[in-house]
């Protein structure tokens, strides 16, 4: 049986190295030659990309969906969703949830990919539901990572769990690239032998192995995998299309792909690359090869911030320090993987206890709200010493967090008022409240639209490390 490709190159691939800058128009015209490869979806939404078209691109999200799937006829239209936290870096209430999905398939996704950055099934439960109630494919994600926990067998009871909840397949989400190929062999192994729906394999090549991961995965079993067309593959983001394609046509499970378009699709995609390079946002260092992943596990765009934040504290020369520091605080909060929202809390906890001299002097309070509960179940118990330094006696909440959280549909919907024109407008106002409300009001009073270059240097400073952060992680 063939191995079946999806294409990342309009979420993953940009966001992954240009910090989610492609513009819809950019997208458009590749589309039709796209949507005759044979992929057997393209991802093109969620993740970073809502966020990005607000608070950046001066687009409407939902718009560019809605114009990417006037375009694509016959290739499932895919999209990343983080569970209860939605597109967002917080838990919505259900109604939220439930209508963003809604709205999400009647916009034109096919596909939905979801996951819990703890894993956390609770958390995944009305997202599931409310994909299946509105008729798309619910694809659930395994958030991968390696501790003492994190075993063959809780990866393997995890998957099973989704399935019986629902899943139409099961996603293993390698967000740091650091899934070694022999891993990945025993694991697909397993999950094919256990569960019944598809497998679907989703890496990073940040620390040099990802290539070499796919190929024991398809040997194992895997029925899909995740590749960018080769402008906007490698580094930070996932291998080359083209060249995952041609090494498979030689095997037995030959993707089938129109390696003619391929090339073409690639052709139309270098100059817009080399403008991204040229303008300074597609940075070198999302290009290097980084093994150092593999023992601490950091995602790339998560170590280019941590060197970020050190520079800016005048602190760059204790960057080994930091990457020492952070597996033990991962150990310390329970072993979470490191990966949207859960990335940027523990890195920032382990920059704040080295600078400090004294761990857990100084706590966000995102961490504290995730030791409260408040995100949910961790892997594993929190160290008991570390929980008294954080929250004292402070009761642990150890329902489904968003049990907690009233109805706020309504209440977006009073306090936006006319400036939403629809539903979907709403939405985004409950995501991203003061980057939409702008956007709303510069919608009626449009404004002559800056380059990527001019608004990538005058992007807010309260708000542009974060999101440079956050779109290199996933």
């Amino acid at each position: 049986m063939k191995v079946k490709i999806t294409e990342t190159a309009l979420r993953d691939g940009h966001q992954s190295l240009i910090a989610t800058r492609l513009t819809t128009e950019e997208i458009l015209p590749i589309l039709e030659k796209m949507d005759k490869v044979g992929y057997h979806s393209m991802e093109v939404w969620g993740g970073a990309t809502f966020d990005a078209c607000l608070r950046f691109l001066n687009e409407d999200p939902w718009e560019r969906l809605r114009e990417i799937r006037k375009a694509v006829k016959n290739t499932k239209l895919q999209m990343l969703l983080r569970g209860q936290n939605l597109l967002g870096y917080k838990h919505y209430a259900d109604d939220v949830v439930e209508a963003f999905i809604k709205k999400s398939v009647e916009n034109g996704i096919d596909i939905i990919r979801v996951f819990d950055a703890l894993n956390d099934t609770r958390n995944m439960e009305t997202s599931i539901k409310a994909i299946k109630e509105a008729g798309a494919h619910c694809q659930c994600a395994i958030s991968y990572t390696t501790s003492k926990v994190h075993t063959v067998e809780y990866f393997v009871n995890l998957s099973k769990k989704m399935e019986e909840m629902g899943a139409d397949s099961i996603c293993v989400k390698d967000m740091a690239g650091i899934l070694t190929p022999y891993s990945a062999y025993e694991l697909i192994k397993k999950l094919k032998e256990t569960v019944k729906i598809p497998i679907q394999l989703h890496t990073h090549c940040t620390s040099g192995i990802a290539t070499m991961t796919y190929m024991k995965a398809v040997e194992a079993g895997v029925d899909i995998i995740d590749t960018a067309i080769s402008p906007f593959s490698e580094g930070t983001s996932q291998p080359a299309t083209e060249s995952t394609v041609v090494a498979l046509t030689e095997g037995k499970r030959n993707p089938k792909l129109d390696i003619k378009l391929l090339s073409e699709i690639a052709d139309y995609f270098k100059p817009i690359r080399e403008k991204y390079r040229e303008n300074g946002i597609l940075n070198p260092k999302v290009m290097d090869v980084e093994p150092n992943t593999l023992t601490y596990q950091v995602p790339g765009g998560m170590l280019s911030n941590l060197m970020s934040q050190l520079k800016g504290q005048g602190a760059f020369d204790k960057y080994e320090d930091v990457l020492k520091e952070i597996p033990k605080v991962r150990e310390d909060l329970g072993f979470p993987p490191l990966v949207t929202p859960l990335s940027q809390m523990v890195g920032t906890q382990a920059v704040f206890n080295v600078l400090a001299g004294d761990r857990y002097k100084m706590v966000p309070k995102e961490i504290k709200e995730y030791v409260r509960g408040l995100y949910g179940t961790p892997p594993a118990p929190i160290n008991d010493e570390v929980k008294k330094k954080i929250i004292g006696d402070e009761e642990v909440v150890t329902v489904r967090p968003a049990d907690l959280l009233e109805p706020e549909i309504e209440k977006y919907k009073a306090e936006i008022g006319e400036l939403a024109t629809s539903m979907e407008d709403v939405l985004s106002y409950v995501l991203f409240p003061q980057v939409a409300k702008k956007f709303f009001e510069d919608r009626l009073n449009p404004k002559p639209v800056e380059s990527n270059k001019v608004k990538e240097s005058s992007k807010e400073k309260d708000n542009s490390e974060k999101v440079n952060y956050i779109t290199v992680t996933m």
